[in-house]
């Protein structure tokens, strides 16, 4: 299953990515925020799509902000959670397949809305190279999850 969730700052491309999903008849759940609100705070967001793409393994994440950072640093607090901040189409496509991202965090201020298109695409069709290097990788990543 596909969530979404955004702040004040990815509220306007986020409806508009549900939008362009309703047309390709991607399914998803939208977690917030679902009106405009100024004052909110992306950790509230950011919690609620960990908690939910981590509830079941093929779940996965869009998070939408003004530079990114702050949801990508709140989601990668969760073990289990591998989130990217993607600045173009590339960008998905080599975190999807080295790095098997399970959540693509888009900067709203600094992504049009074609690349963002472009990299919800990629987000949803690139699969991870099981290739035995990019996964001793994700193995090591693991145990310091559980380190920490």
């Amino acid at each position: 299953m596909l969530f979404l969730a955004a702040d004040h700052r990815g509220f306007t491309l986020k409806e508009k990515i549900k939008t362009y999903l309703f047309l390709k008849k991607v399914v998803y759940e939208d977690l917030g925020a679902v009106e405009l609100k100024p004052g909110d705070d992306y950790p509230d967001y950011a919690r609620l799509l960990a908690e939910k793409v981590l509830g079941y393994k093929d779940n996965v994440g869009i998070a939408l902000c003004g530079s990114g950072a702050g949801m990508n640093i709140v989601l990668n607090k969760f073990d289990g959670i591998r989130a990217g901040v993607g600045e173009n189409p590339d960008m998905i496509t080599a975190q999807r397949r080295d790095d098997n991202i399970n959540v693509l965090v888009i900067p709203t201020d600094f992504v049009n809305d074609t690349d963002a298109y472009l990299m919800v695409d990629r987000f949803l069709h690139e699969t991870f190279k099981s290739d035995p290097k990019y996964q001793r990788r994700l193995n090591k990543i693991k145990v310091i999850e559980q380190g920490n």
